[in-house]
């Protein structure tokens, strides 16, 4: 009995790593075949057929190109302050309203979570959210990429899970030395709930950096644009003409399509970076507070 079970549990993990290896494959090919092409000669990429496993004639020249764009480096930066200030200040209210929905005996807690929780559900609309915008003359600003997308609801409700985690006991002790709700949080609970903050971290920065519909409605000065938004117009317009005027006409077809693969390139791979620093408190800090007893 033991020798089946043993067989049995070889043969599924065998075909259990072949399958998640065809998985891998063909999650990552995509990636790779986007790298490989923008670091290709034009050219012959274009007159390539089948898969392409490796960049054809190294070349750096479809980043040249794509860095003579009048917008990309202030895209980049429009892109680095969304980031950087919007996951500080999310992070920010996000552990506070964590905080006060994980707290016993709070007054109406009941009630403004229900509240809270109706917007994971439901919004008034892109008219009512538009004219709002406008009311607030938040409008060709940055500030609206980050406002509006501050607080997330589902990322509050991971952050109590983790502050859930933490025994009564440890507040208990703080509340007898005199230790107020600020000094608790940020002294005692917030060093407790890292793996989740991390967590939470990486869910805000992906959604800051790939914010662009809110800017392609509200933003009209080109030098506010973000990343993604320049990228969508490169992308979808083809809008490569400000980095290949140098180029012949023969050349500049093939030219824009080694461009536009270096563009997602660069809009793709800081934010895919920041992910190994994040990942061992991945399943860690999503779990923490799941389970009780």
């Amino acid at each position: 009995m033991v020798g089946k079970s043993s067989l049995s549990r070889k043969i599924f993990v065998f075909f259990n790593t072949i399958f998640m290896l065809l998985m891998i494959t063909v999650s990552l090919y995509p990636l790779w075949y986007v790298f490989c092409a923008s670091f290709s000669n034009a050219a012959k990429y274009m007159a390539h057929r089948g898969l392409l496993l490796w960049p054809i004639e190294w070349t750096w020249a479809a980043y040249e190109h794509a860095f003579e764009h009048p917008l990309i480096l202030p895209s980049y930066l429009n892109t680095i302050f969304v980031v950087v200030v919007g996951t500080c200040l999310s992070i920010l209210f996000s552990t506070i309203a964590a905080y006060f929905l994980s707290r016993k005996n709070v007054p109406f807690k009941r009630p403004i979570a229900l509240l809270m929780t109706f917007t994971m559900y439901f919004s008034g609309g892109l008219v009512p959210f538009y004219f709002t915008i406008k009311t607030l003359n938040m409008d060709n600003s940055l500030w609206v990429l980050i406002i509006p997308s501050m607080l997330t609801m589902y990322n509050i409700l991971v952050m109590r899970g983790g502050f859930d985690g933490i025994p009564d006991s440890l507040e208990d002790a703080a509340n007898i030395d005199g230790a107020g709700h600020i000094t608790t949080l940020f002294r005692i609970m917030f060093p407790l709930v890292l793996p989740t903050i991390a967590v939470v971290t990486l869910y805000y920065g992906v959604t800051y950096w790939n914010a662009w519909f809110n800017a392609s409605i509200f933003i009209d000065d080109r030098k506010k644009y973000p990343l993604q938004l320049v990228l969508r117009q490169i992308l979808i317009s083809g809008n490569t003409n400000d980095m290949t005027l140098a180029a012949d006409a023969g050349s500049k077809l093939a030219l824009q399509e080694t461009i536009k693969h270096a563009v997602s390139v660069i809009a793709t791979v800081p934010i895919l970076c920041l992910y190994p620093f994040l990942q061992r408190y991945f399943v860690k800090g999503v779990m923490v507070g799941a389970v009780k007893g």
